[in-house]
């Protein structure tokens, strides 16, 4: 009535396939030999040819994200024209090119030069303000066109180009001025206005300290001295005059001064480059 010990050997080696229920798992478990997967396994397999197959995900990392940035720094760029930027640029020497505005934001960024190269105006990349040089020729300069008392120069410079500074030849009466419209600058920037001045040897009658003043739209004045005498010879240096935060509302034009008359010295050797107005550092 029953198998015998050798017929249930020979059923457990040869199973019969008509189970078609049982003969599948059989099959597998007499390949022992081959891996097998769970279904975790499966599943991140089938995420990772995904993501390989997605275009987006298929760029490297390290191509994409510096293009990525790049797009977010132009629109940046797009949104945050400078203050008042047009008005400035109709006194341009030469046209910008306002076609493609990451070619006029490297133009602004470089400088532009106003009034026949007589200031120059420029955008401060990690604050978007704006920021002016008014060259000697801009100023007001005592005897300035007196061949005897000063001389004029024409000077090349890396950040500037050509731009003409004005040499003290001999004088006992030192007077310079410089007139701005705040209206131009960025409101709510904290900016420094300073003269840019060189000693050249033989500098003399620098004994007496000279005086540098600053007078705001609203009357507001800062006023202080400066001795000459400590400054290194033969090379620009800043002279700050004094610091104001640009307002829209209270804007208007202020005026910066540099002089000397009261000690009668005859002087010599100065060189005047002109006056910077940036933000504080």
């Amino acid at each position: 009535m029953g198998a015998s010990l050798s017929e249930l050997e020979q059923q457990h080696q040869h199973p019969q396939t008509h189970h078609h229920s049982q003969s599948q798992p059989q099959q597998k478990h007499h390949q022992p030999n081959e891996p097998t997967k769970n279904k975790e396994e499966l599943r991140l397999s089938s995420t990772r040819e995904n993501l390989l197959l997605s275009p987006q995900q298929n760029i490297e990392p390290s191509r994409k994200g510096p293009a990525v940035k790049a797009k977010y720094e132009t629109q940046s760029a797009q949104l945050s024209f400078p203050h008042n930027f047009e008005h400035i640029l109709r006194d341009a020497d030469s046209p910008v090119d306002r076609s493609f505005k990451e070619k006029m934001f490297d133009r602004l960024h470089a400088g532009v030069f106003l009034h026949d190269k007589t200031k120059k105006y420029w955008v401060e990349k990690k604050t978007n303000a704006n920021c002016f040089m008014l060259y000697a020729r801009a100023l007001s300069i005592t005897w300035a066109e007196n061949p005897i008392y000063w001389k004029w120069i024409q000077q090349k410079d890396a950040s500037d180009g050509m731009s003409e500074v004005a040499e003290l030849k001999r004088v006992c009466w030192l007077e310079v001025h410089g007139k701005f419209d705040t209206r131009k600058l960025s409101p709510g920037i904290l900016y420094q206005v300073s003269f840019y001045v060189m000693l050249k040897d033989p500098a003399q009658g620098w004994e007496l300290p000279i005086n540098v003043r600053l007078v705001l739209p609203g009357g507001k004045k800062q006023q202080h001295k400066v001795n000459l005498m400590e400054m290194l010879r033969g090379r620009w240096i800043e002279v700050p005059v004094g610091e104001f935060v640009a307002c829209e509302k209270d804007g208007g034009e202020m005026e910066i001064s540099l002089f000397e008359y009261d000690g009668g010295m005859w002087k010599q050797g100065l060189v005047i480059k002109g006056i910077a107005i940036k933000p504080k550092e």
